[in-house]
């Protein structure tokens, strides 16, 4: 064929999870036994009063059409409760909610209605990949802002140099952090809504992993700072909030006009989320407390076991306030995350994702997700013992 991938598409490295994931089957087919601490997809079902939702409503043909590309009623009043009863912020759902399919397809939409060509968006490095990846399609030009430890991996925005700024139009943020596993206090939050306001800079607050806490830490909403609302939006995923990561359903709050044109993209690119899922989505949000409760003291167990455990055979690791990741430094001698999980997957069986897959700024770390059982992660540690 003479076609070919366009500029913009040959621009995008990679997408660092289908690598692992070709690495991992290659690993299988050769009869090794995976353990599999990469991709952070929960192991545990989801909850059974979420699918019987499910079930009752595909069963009801009304739902059997296009829905609305806004989100039903139902489901924006619930998104509306839910941020009440937990955030303590009061939105608008007619104006101030939007339903996505995943909050991964809002993200990665967002730059094609706010950027054009050199514009330029403010990432973090290490990053969620389709921050950057959005960010490219959209034709716009990528801005790292390394998340270093020193700084308890949160962007340093006084060190952004001023012509970076004269063309700066979007600002991603993520907290708690993937793949740091992070977190960070109001006062962080309220230095971004003036550094947006200053520079006239839309802010995307990814708060994907918002309920998976530990230790009696509760993050709060950016939207709830002073100001927020008048700057930015904030994304949140079922997915990991209630085990629905196949599900694809999601949501995105706050500025009516940021949403307004999220919205126009994904009117022009999809037909919305099947109703039936979003009344799921409904049950989810209904049991999304309980839930959390229950699955986060089954990741603290995990997370207590996996640090504990590195920690004793010399492995320096911190114990993460939130998020289902261990991230960590490579032991010494190790200084490529690269070559070090393809060691470890070699020889030990163990599916790592190297740190430089999330940007420059993640190079010398791996993340470990806590998405496998305790046994498992155990004999992960024996594994570890032998080969390091």
């Amino acid at each position: 064929m003479k076609a070919d991938f366009s500029k913009r598409l040959k621009k995008l490295p990679p997408y660092l999870f289908l690598e692992i994931d070709k690495a991992k089957q290659k690993a299988r087919q050769e009869g090794k036994d995976i353990i599999d601490l990469g991709i952070g997809d929960p192991d545990i079902g989801t909850p059974e009063e979420v699918i019987e939702s499910l079930y009752k409503a595909t069963k009801d043909p009304r739902n059997h059409h296009y829905p609305l590309d806004q989100g039903i009623a139902d489901f924006r009043k619930k998104i509306v409760e839910w941020y009440r009863d937990r955030f303590g912020v009061r939105l608008d759902p007619e104006r101030e909610v939007l339903a996505l399919i995943g909050s991964k397809e809002g993200i990665a939409h967002l730059p094609l209605a706010f950027l054009d060509e050199k514009d330029v968006a403010l990432v973090p490095d290490p990053c969620y990949p389709p921050y950057r990846g959005g960010v490219i399609l959209a034709g716009g030009t990528v801005y790292n802002m390394p998340l270093l430890e020193e700084n308890n991996f949160l962007p340093d925005l006084k060190r952004i140099e001023k012509s970076v700024l004269k063309k700066a139009k979007l600002l991603y943020i993520n907290y708690p952090n993937n793949p740091t596993g992070a977190v960070c206090e109001k006062g962080f939050f309220e230095d971004v809504v003036l550094f947006a306001k200053r520079y006239n800079i839309i802010v995307a607050h990814d708060a994907a992993y918002s309920e998976i806490t530990f230790d009696g830490y509760k993050p709060e909403s950016f939207l709830k700072v002073d100001g927020a609302m008048d700057v930015g939006v904030e994304f949140h995923s079922l997915s990991k909030t209630c085990n629905m990561t196949g599900w694809r359903i999601g949501f995105v709050c706050g500025n009516e006009w940021i949403i307004r044109g999220i919205a126009k993209v994904k009117s022009n690119i999809d037909s919305g989320v099947f109703t039936a899922i979003q009344l799921a989505g409904v049950t989810a949000l209904d049991i999304a407390k309980r839930h959390a409760e229950r699955m986060n003291l089954i990741y603290e167990d995990r997370r207590d076991a996996l640090v504990d455990g590195l920690n004793s055979i010399g492995w320096k690791t911190r114990k993460t306030k939130a998020t289902f990741y261990v991230w960590t430094r490579l032991p010494a001698p190790y200084r490529s995350s690269i070559k070090f999980a393809k060691m470890v997957l070699d020889r030990a069986g163990i599916v790592l994702t190297p740190g430089i897959g999330f940007g420059s700024a993640g190079e010398g770390y791996v993340r470990m997700a806590l998405t496998v059982s305790k046994d498992r992660i155990r004999e992960a540690l024996d594994r570890f013992k032998k080969i390091l």
